[in-house]
């Protein structure tokens, strides 16, 4: 892959991140604005993981995914057009903010393994409530959102081949800690 083109996939990653993170501040509950901040960290959480192992592989099939899945995800909001519970916007169906988490949180799973992504799938699931919660999408909306990110996932991503590295997670009194360890043999 060249410089050029991995620039561009960092840029195009980064900008929509940063423009649907800028949303989140004009959202009136908690909880959206929580379901609001995963929606940028869960990608971002996926993509620094590829970048800080220097799996130059993974950050190609994870843009790949991503890409696609934003593709897949806003054709069928335009294509489909359905009206928000309550009337309150347009293009509920499928869940953006659900792709997006659920596409990175699976991208985590397939390439590093099931128990990294377990907080990935936490905030996952949170941001999906959120979405329910603050009347922006119903059931099937968040279902077939979850359903397209973890598809788009499958389609590109393979394991990473486990070389003397690991991804550790430690939890203790409300502090959350995400590292690499490398092993010399």
């Amino acid at each position: 892959m060249t410089i050029k083109k991995t620039r561009f996939i960092y840029f195009f990653c980064f900008l929509f991140l940063f423009l649907n993170l800028q949303k989140s501040t004009a959202q009136k509950s908690n909880i959206e604005k929580a379901g609001d901040l995963f929606l940028g960290a869960i990608p971002i959480a996926a993509l620094g993981t590829t970048i800080a192992l220097g799996d130059k592989k993974g950050v190609w099939q994870f843009s790949k995914s991503f890409i696609t899945n934003q593709l897949v995800t806003f054709s069928l909001k335009k294509g489909i057009n359905k009206p928000r519970p309550k009337n309150n916007g347009d293009n509920a169906f499928p869940s953006g903010h659900t792709s997006t988490v659920f596409q990175g949180a699976s991208f985590i799973h397939r390439r590093y393994g099931f128990k990294y992504s377990i907080p990935a799938y936490l905030a996952a699931g949170y941001t999906a409530f959120s979405r329910i919660d603050a009347d922006r999408h119903d059931g099937y909306d968040i279902l077939v959102g979850a359903i397209i990110g973890i598809g788009s996932t499958y389609l590109f991503t393979t394991p990473y081949p486990k070389k003397h590295i690991e991804l550790t997670y430690v939890s203790f009194e409300d502090n959350h800690l995400i590292g690499v360890k490398y092993k010399f043999y």
